[in-house]
């Protein structure tokens, strides 16, 4: 059954309806946008040292987590964060993308911060687990109506 087939609510206050229908077109990409510029600067931080981020700090931390050849992976990620965040934003490549970002999350999620616990303020796993979610679900739905995936009229 496709979503638009689903039955929309009554809602409470019905002159709201008009408002959801007219601004309903934008949810879609405010949730991959936001997800994007949520990955975005965390790349920045990495690759260019913006916001006491440092290089060599990261693949140490990586090293110590068993993430070999750590160096590796600390500028794939980077890039990934970079590149694959503007990506999500203008809905280039979509899916492709979502799909290496759920795999970062769930290596992110499940083995680095498992161990430590749950809630996201003692870095437990939480955030990246939120993450992996939603990056499944771009993966499933795709880019949307207003991407440059739609505008280039194809999608992965």
């Amino acid at each position: 059954m496709a979503y638009d087939s689903v039955n929309r609510p009554r809602y409470m206050v019905p002159a709201l309806g008009n408002v959801y229908s007219a601004i309903e077109v934008y949810s879609w990409p405010l949730v991959r946008a936001a997800t994007g510029f949520f990955f975005l600067p965390h790349g920045m931080q990495k690759l260019f040292g913006f916001w006491g981020g440092d290089i060599s700090k990261t693949i140490e931390g990586f090293a110590k987590q068993g993430l070999h050849p750590a160096a590796f992976w600390v500028y794939y990620i980077g890039c990934l964060e970079l590149f694959g965040g503007i990506c999500l934003i203008l809905g280039l490549l979509t899916r492709p993308v979502a799909a290496l970002f759920a795999g970062f999350m769930f290596v992110a999620a499940f083995h680095v911060h498992m161990p430590i616990g749950w809630f996201w303020n003692a870095r437990g796993m939480e955030v990246p687990f939120y993450l992996l979610l939603i990056c499944l679900a771009i993966l499933i739905r795709g880019a949307g109506p207003l991407s440059l995936d739609n505008r280039l009229g194809r999608e992965i």
